[in-house]
């Protein structure tokens, strides 16, 4: 049992075997076995920023293993009312048995974990961590290439507000990945997060340009330039929609070079890329109702058969 509030939670054996469950589940996710390991437990899905596809992979997840969900978010219930996060945490230690948390503001998801009693999983705080979308993230790269082991992974996009590339980057250098980090000044990713990566044995390059990285990438990790985490609207429109990858830019990529985006996609992602053999999100986002059943049942201290028939 425990929380996963960064991904320093997990070792990289469990990393793997989280993954291993996962893969298990896929069935089970896609509602050809049914598998009620949760049946008679209740998971909190606490939103206090939009989402969708966190939040219905987290509901589906539970639901598809018997248990059941109650959902809150900050409208339509008495956060609107004033109400701390302190007594809101209170309240769901009664009524659930594990949560997972949304919150604009960086280190929530800590200080909930530290408030109840109950299992808490990340499921984004601010422009913090996220690890549970690392989580289907690793998942996606292994089944593609089956393995995490001295990767050539190229991110691009908000790389300093973007919470996915935080996580999933700490992650990737765990596992010998090397990482070209593609963005402009402006959105860099966050320099104690680079040296923190280096420390850490990571190869990194960072650069502004995106088309010299593409040939030798066995992932390419696209992200929306995020309006919502800019102070100051001027600067956002400095640099929306200066990154845009389309099929013609894949012309000399690795044939198993893979393409992800933790969606919402606004206009980086050109809609030619979905029908070519390297576009793996919408499988990613797939991907985040087993790999998130799997951490669910890892929390509440389920064991996971071995064999799912």
């Amino acid at each position: 049992m425990g929380d996963l509030i960064t991904m320093d939670d997990l070792t990289n054996e469990e990393i793997l075997q989280v993954l291993d469950s996962a893969r298990r589940l896929v069935p089970v996710a896609k509602g050809e076995v049914y598998l009620p390991l949760l049946q008679g437990k209740v998971l909190g899905n606490l939103f206090f920023e939009n989402s969708t596809r966190t939040r219905m992979s987290f509901e589906a997840a539970m639901k598809r293993l018997g248990g059941e969900v109650l959902n809150l978010s900050s409208v339509g219930s008495s956060v609107a009312k004033g109400e701390t996060l302190y007594d809101t945490m209170q309240m769901v230690d009664g009524y659930a048995d594990i949560a997972v948390i949304r919150h604009p503001n960086q280190g929530a998801a800590q200080y909930s974990a530290d408030a109840v009693e109950i299992p808490i999983l990340n499921g984004g705080d601010g422009a913090g961590n996220h690890p549970t979308q690392t989580m289907l993230d690793l998942f996606t790269i292994r089944e593609a290439h089956g393995s995490l082991e001295g990767l050539n992974v190229v991110m691009v996009g908000d790389l300093r507000y973007g919470r996915t590339t935080h996580s999933l980057s700490h992650a990737l250098v765990r596992f010998g990945a090397k990482i070209t980090l593609v963005s402009p000044d402006a959105l860099k990713m966050p320099d104690e997060i680079v040296s923190d990566l280096k420390n850490h044995g990571g190869e990194i390059t960072e650069t502004e340009e995106m088309s010299s990285s593409i040939d030798s990438a066995d992932v390419i990790y696209m992200t929306r330039i995020q309006k919502e985490r800019f102070p100051d609207e001027d600067e956002y429109m400095k640099v929306a929609g200066i990154y845009k990858l389309t099929e013609d830019d894949l012309s000399e990529a690795k044939s198993g070079m893979i393409v992800m985006h933790p969606l919402p996609r606004v206009n980086e992602l050109h809609a030619s890329v979905d029908s070519t053999k390297h576009a793996k999100y919408f499988q990613q986002a797939f991907n985040g109702v087993p790999t998130r059943m799997a951490l669910l049942c890892r929390s509440l201290g389920i064991d996971i058969p071995e064999v799912v028939k």
